[in-house]
């Protein structure tokens, strides 16, 4: 059975990866130029097309992580 502790680490490094995915999809944050390098390859146009995927991701994974704390310090 998964530990409340583990759930709280899986969702933490879910939280990175999604935060990753999400900065890396956005042409509105800090990482615009290389974005807009990346935008000429068809490979990351297909990643790009999926940023609000990725926001939905991120949002469930905070969620999760939230919850989860509050249950382990109540």
């Amino acid at each position: 059975m998964i530990d409340t502790f583990q759930i709280m680490r899986i969702s933490a490094i879910t939280n990175l990866v999604f935060l990753i995915l999400v900065l890396m999809s956005c042409r509105c944050i800090g990482f615009w130029r290389l974005t807009k390098w990346l935008m000429k390859y068809q490979g990351f146009q297909k990643f790009f097309n999926y940023h609000c995927w990725y926001w939905y991701g991120f949002m469930i994974s905070v969620l999760i992580h939230t919850i989860t704390g509050f249950y382990i310090f109540r």
